[in-house]
């Protein structure tokens, strides 16, 4: 994590400390086959952030029952998670968004790319998890209103690596059939992106988050009461054409009473658990064992865990062309979800596909494109930075 400056400590005074990741970790899984220990990771996004809350859910009430020890790990969000996922020991697990799971898939498709194909297609989706609301911040006096009126402004768009990023630069260029302007991007942290938009350094926050953000709602309310949201307008040219990739949301007055006063209607992408396609006896084995457990404490889960929880649903709907789910999990929660129907019970889970005990088998960092670096490559850390 960057190290906080002085204008940041001004903004967000003293946080609550994520209290669950401290207690997280237990006694190795034992297995039929092994009684060794087995330390999984799975990595999330910023601190303060919503992933790294389901993370810690999954790790206390889905891993620890079983005697996983799943370590839950922060990062810049999604982009950096697909890269860890694929190239970091012992990361098993990952949140991503559909947008940027979908960036990829594309740039290996439809571009060529062999970096981006070697990357993302070894991966796999567990299950969709639950929408991740748009915000659109300015300050409180600002002219704007909407969001189809931040063409030309100076953006926050989140840091390289973030799933932010990629929504951000996606959202605007489906709106108004061009990027942002070099000139116009600034790559700053959410905590950052709020603290230059209060001193008037950019125009607009774009932050990608669940609903309720603990970025929010741990902000000092003499601060809060300096920023708005831009609302969407369902009649604007611009929202029908950001309307191809994202979905229309509401972000809530009950997520942030102290906040805003009325509904505040924004656009919305999807997160998912994501893994690599494993193989081994041993990985496959605990994978399975992880998907029963999801299963058998998904209901824990929706009473005890984040308020997202609410919103997912035990279900595995179709997928558009190259995702695919992990065979072994997708039989485990198929059985669970056909006995929850038949049963209106927490069905037992059956079993997951898991892999080598290396860095998601990935032997070697792909090469750096020989020719100059488009924005979509560098949004998706295809290149040197």
């Amino acid at each position: 994590m960057r190290k906080a400056t002085f204008l940041l400590s001004a903004l967000f005074g003293v946080f609550s400390a994520i209290g669950a990741l401290g207690a997280l970790g237990v006694p190795g899984l034992v297995t039929e086959a092994s009684a060794q220990s087995s330390d999984f990771k799975i990595v999330t996004g910023p601190e303060r952030g919503t992933y790294i809350q389901i993370g810690a859910d999954l790790a206390k009430m889905v891993a620890e029952p079983i005697g996983m020890n799943l370590d839950v790990l922060a990062s810049k969000g999604s982009a950096e998670n697909v890269q860890r996922m694929r190239f970091e020991p012992g990361v098993k697990f990952a949140l991503v968004q559909s947008d940027v799971y979908q960036a990829y898939l594309d740039m290996a498709a439809k571009d060529h790319n062999p970096d981006a194909g070697k990357i993302i297609l070894p991966l796999r989706l567990i299950m969709p998890l639950y929408n991740e609301e748009i915000y659109f911040v300015v300050r409180s006096d600002s002219p704007l209103n909407t969001i189809n009126e931040i063409k030309g402004k100076n953006i926050s768009v989140g840091l390289i690596g973030s799933g932010t990023t990629l929504s951000a630069n996606t959202v605007y260029k489906l709106m108004f059939n061009e990027p942002i302007a070099d000139e116009n991007t600034q790559h700053y942290s959410n905590e950052d992106a709020l603290a230059k938009l209060i001193v008037r350094k950019v125009d607009v926050a774009i932050i990608v988050v669940g609903q309720p953000a603990k970025l929010f709602q741990d902000m000092n309310p003499d601060l809060l009461s300096q920023i708005k949201l831009l609302k969407l307008d369902p009649s604007a040219p611009e929202t029908a054409r950001a309307e191809q990739t994202y979905f229309p949301a509401t972000i809530r007055t009950t997520s942030y009473p102290n906040w805003i006063k009325e509904d505040s209607p924004t656009l919305t992408t999807k997160a998912f658990l994501v893994t690599y396609d494993y193989n081994l006896r041993g990985t496959v084995g605990e994978m399975t064992q992880f998907a029963d457990s999801l299963c058998a404490h998904f209901d824990e889960l929706q009473a005890n865990g984040h308020p997202k929880w609410k919103q997912v649903k035990m279900e595995l709907p179709p997928l558009g062309r190259g995702w695919k789910y992990y065979p072994p999990t997708e039989k485990v929660l198929r059985e669970c979800i056909r006995k929850m129907a038949a049963a209106k019970v927490p069905a037992d889970t059956n079993e997951a596909d898991a892999g080598d005990t290396g860095a998601a088998g990935a032997a070697t960092k792909p090469r750096a494109p020989k020719r100059a670096c488009t924005p979509q490559e560098k949004v998706l850390m295809l290149c040197d930075q």
